[in-house]
């Protein structure tokens, strides 16, 4: 069984090199500023190893490996999307925010889609490659991130018309045994404490663009690689300790300073066709997770709402009940998109299973499109509390502590000390460290709405759609009816065969 414990993972982070920089030092991985979010991936560790989570938590690997972490697994039927999906919901319930390790799966997952299919239009010899390192991954229960998001400089040119030639990650030496990369990756979620970086392209590129289309995977402190954090964490606790204040996130800025990546660890060297086709899959596969991950969020602050209007004697008001169901009915729209996604996927050459395209972008950009006023809506109704409690040692001080726990209390029959740790909660989610991050995460994250509008409007089929209308008008009366059938990827590549 190739499965590792929590602590396991945090013995492998300690005997790594210190190349993650904070503040202008370089820190190790054992720095206090980071046990937020090592402690977000121990509990996929964590959990994994109980015998009820492992429905959900543990697969037979296809490779023979043996059972393995679902976040080291690729794809290999509906049932398995609909698991992951699953999980996702639930664990990011149990952390309070993002689960993430999901994007380095999503990554792997897009690349043993994109290497078979270079493979067979190309002739190239990437997929084994892949797999080969994909078993590996697997046999360690290794954690990844992915590193997509190039700085981008002028982003109204492409990546050889700027300026600097590196501000898209581009390869600078070819070398018998490997190549060299130098550029940047942004918002490297969780970089300082995974053991793998997976690096993808993206965007699409053109026949000038080729040093620019490039993928390969390397440890996360392999010689070259600087990780530049910005790290989020709760206010420490010290007497109302609770589950939500063990959980943070980092960050990273990926700086790639001339990095030789080995051979054996590159999936894409050139080949510049199908470096948006890489981009756009690994796009896809990350917002079919954010159906899991965006309803769990959703979850937690309908949650929060609830709890304190119940604190608040105003839980059955018809205007609360109204806000409460808005955020209900967001999260299990979009989880059903998720749902629909899957039923709807469709199995590639590889054999893994890929999401409808039309329903996980539908899923992802309702989320992105209703995340601020979700948080608009937990903010009116927990009130300006959330924001101007004070800090938690002066209700525990002789002189005013008394006072301060007399003052907040709320309906009878809840304890005082149950209604502070209400608002310590809503203090984290609305104007905490954390608060931010999570926002702007749920805009940005896995693309914007706006991205998952292109998506769709590229890949609906809209000629067929205007045939209801031109039939009503009386326009086309050989009008039967339109049905949608399932849109992937897949037809993209068409494009890439010879002679089409």
């Amino acid at each position: 069984m190739a499965l590792v414990s929590g602590k396991d993972y945090m013995e492998r982070l300690a005997k790594m090199m210190p190349n993650v920089y904070l503040n202008g030092r370089a820190i190790d991985r054992t720095d206090e500023r980071l046990r937020g979010g090592i402690n977000i991936i121990k509990e996929t560790f964590e959990l994994a190893s109980r015998p009820e989570w492992q429905e959900l938590c543990v697969v037979e690997s296809h490779l023979g490996v043996g059972k393995i972490n679902r976040f080291c697994h690729i794809h290999q039927s509906k049932e398995d999307l609909l698991k992951k999906q699953k999980m996702t919901r639930l664990l990011c319930q149990r952390v309070g925010g993002c689960i993430q390790r999901c994007m380095g799966i999503d990554a792997l997952n897009a690349l043993s889609v994109v290497t078979k299919e270079m493979d067979d239009i190309l002739g190239t010899a990437y997929h084994r490659r892949f797999l080969d390192y994909l078993k590996y991954f697997q046999s360690n229960d290794l954690v990844g991130c992915c590193a997509q998001t190039d700085v981008k400089g002028d982003r109204s040119k492409r990546p050889h018309q700027q300026p600097d030639p590196d501000l898209y990650l581009r390869i600078v030496e070819e070398r018998e045994d490997g190549i060299v990369v130098r550029g940047a990756k942004a918002h490297n979620t969780a970089a300082p404490y995974v053991d793998e970086i997976i690096v993808l392209p993206t965007r699409a590129m053109t026949p000038q663009d080729t040093a620019y289309a490039v993928a390969f995977a390397v440890p996360a402190d392999w010689p070259g690689v600087k990780l530049v954090i910005r790290p989020a964490h709760p206010r420490k606790r010290e007497h109302l300790e609770a589950p939500i204040f063990q959980f943070g996130d980092a960050e990273s800025f990926t700086i790639f300073d001339d990095v030789f990546v080995p051979k054996e660890r590159v999936f894409m060297k050139g080949e510049h066709i199908f470096a948006g086709f890489l981009a756009l899959m690994f796009a896809h596969f990350h917002r079919h997770s954010y159906t899991g991950c965006k309803p769990a969020i959703s979850d937690i602050i309908a949650s929060a709402a609830a709890l304190v209007t119940e604190y608040n004697g105003i839980e059955k008001l018809p205007h609360v009940q109204e806000k409460i169901s808005h955020i209900i009915g967001t999260a299990e729209l979009v989880y059903a998109a998720g749902i629909a996604s899957a039923e709807y996927s469709e199995k590639f050459a590889s054999g893994t299973q890929v999401p409808d395209e039309i329903f996980t972008n539908v899923g992802r950009r309702h989320a992105g499109q209703n995340v601020y006023h979700e948080y608009e809506i937990l903010a009116d109704l927990a009130g300006g509390l959330c924001a101007t409690l004070p800090f938690e040692e002066d209700f525990f001080s002789e002189e005013n502590g008394s006072l301060l726990h007399k003052y907040i209390q709320r309906v009878a029959g809840v304890a005082v000390e149950d209604v502070h740790r209400c608002y310590r909660l809503l203090e984290h989610m609305i104007v905490g460290d954390m608060a931010g991050v999570m926002q702007v995460a749920g805009i940005h994250g896995g693309g914007s709405p706006h991205m998952e509008t292109v998506t769709m409007m590229q890949r609906y089929p809209m000629a067929d759609l205007k045939k209801i209308a031109k039939y009503l008008a009386g326009i086309d009366t050989n009008f039967v009816c339109f049905h949608r059938e399932t849109v992937t990827p897949k037809k993209l590549l068409q494009k890439f065969k010879p002679g089409q």
